[in-house]
């Protein structure tokens, strides 16, 4: 056997080599940016003639980041020699964000004008009680941050949401016999001033009593819109970790229940007190004293609700699993549990036991899409359940 036939029986189908490029000093470029949180370092390296500062300040702008935003706290220069030969020049710098200036502030009265441009609510008879239950879910507003469309993207976002899910209403209503609206508010629907110790306060447009208020209001469009269209209207809030209203030493708790995102819908549960038999039909839920969790029957379904700071992301059911050995808690009988907290749609289920995770409201956390890459995809969900059934699962944007 020669040589040849011996390697061509042993040859194997490798994929041709590629050939080398032809140098060209305007691919020679090298920029890399790395961002962790108010610090960011930019490489640069080029042909000799490139000018290493007008090229950083073209990294930031390639990565949405305003140069105007950051100022350089380093530099560090060397010379190399590109692939051609020729002389190349290689820079580092270094840049923090810009602390001196706060977030610039939107106008409160424009924002809360808002509300005052929605048509009045109309309300809806029907003649015969239903069996399932409509189930509006939403959480991770962050009220009051700069990031993505900031506070009044967010809240636009969130009322047409609301009214998109009121106008669903009566679609879902041709398939299933519905007289049970059940809205579910997730937590972390203001912004606050605890997160990461304090480090979000300079990015936060609205002071903390205008978060409180914005979202006391959206509770009340909320309500003013669905109580209407029905003769049972339940409506939930539970605290999430941006909501908490004191953090000692930047860590600790005052009561678990202690939140300003249940205390904004406590404020509306007391007006709506005042505002006599037009709204007797609507009964309104917060956690007891030092719990985070919720559980409402709806039409025969279970329906625990929970931030989702509780557990990591994917061990859902294991913290269910916990929550339910103990007898005395009202989740070892739950259906469905309703959560928001990692900002993206998750739908799971085991055995009978539905995992439902809403997306956030808020457009995007710009730190995240720093770190990943990955903007948001906000909007709302909404339920049909009965007897721990849930056939419809749909997400409203």
């Amino acid at each position: 056997m020669t040589d040849t036939l011996l390697a061509d029986l042993l040859a194997t189908p490798t994929a041709p080599p590629t050939p080398a490029r032809q140098t060209d000093p305007d691919r020679d470029y090298t920029r890399q940016i790395e961002v962790s949180g108010d610090a960011a370092e930019v490489t640069v390296r080029g042909p000799a003639e490139m000018d290493p500062d007008s090229s950083a300040t073209d990294v930031l702008r390639a990565h949405r980041l305003d140069p105007a935003e950051w100022e350089v706290t380093g530099f560090r220069a060397s010379e190399w020699t590109m692939p051609n030969g020729e002389p190349g020049v290689s820079a580092r710098f270094s840049f923090s964000r810009r602390k001196g200036q706060p977030a610039e502030r939107p106008s409160l009265d424009e924002l809360l004008a808002v509300f005052d441009q929605q048509p009045p609510p109309v309300r809806v008879t029907q003649d015969t009680e239903g069996e399932w239950t409509y189930i509006i879910a939403l959480g991770d507003m962050q009220l009051g941050k700069l990031d993505g469309d900031g506070p009044e993207g967010t809240l636009r976002r969130a009322m047409d949401c609301i009214d998109k899910a009121a106008d669903l209403l009566s679609e879902y209503r041709m398939r299933f016999a519905i007289d049970h609206v059940h809205l579910a508010w997730l937590g972390d629907h203001v912004e606050g001033f605890v997160s990461q110790g304090g480090a979000n306060t300079w990015r936060t447009q609205l002071t903390l009593t205008e978060q409180i208020r914005l979202t006391r209001r959206l509770m009340a469009h909320a309500v003013l819109k669905l109580a209407p269209l029905t003769s049972r209207l339940t409506v939930v809030a539970v605290p999430g970790n941006h909501g908490e209203a004191v953090r000692p030493n930047g860590r600790g708790v005052t009561r678990y229940d202690d939140s300003h995102d249940t205390d904004a819908l406590i404020s509306v549960a007391e007006a709506l007190s005042l505002a006599g038999e037009e709204y007797a039909h609507v009964e309104v839920f917060v956690p007891g004293t030092d719990e985070l969790t919720v559980v409402v029957e709806c039409s025969g379904t279970v329906v625990a609700h929970a931030h989702g700071h509780q557990w990591r992301g994917g061990k859902h059911f294991e913290w269910w699993k916990g929550q339910s050995f103990d007898k005395s808690s009202a989740m070892h009988q739950a259906d469905v549990l309703l959560a928001g907290h990692l900002h993206h749609e998750h739908v799971d289920t085991d055995g009978p036991r539905t995992f439902i995770q809403v997306p956030a409201m808020e457009s995007e956390s710009t730190w995240w899409r720093h770190r990943t890459g990955t903007r948001g995809a906000p909007g709302l969900m909404v339920m049909v359940t009965k007897d721990g059934q849930v056939p419809v699962k749909e997400v409203v944007r």
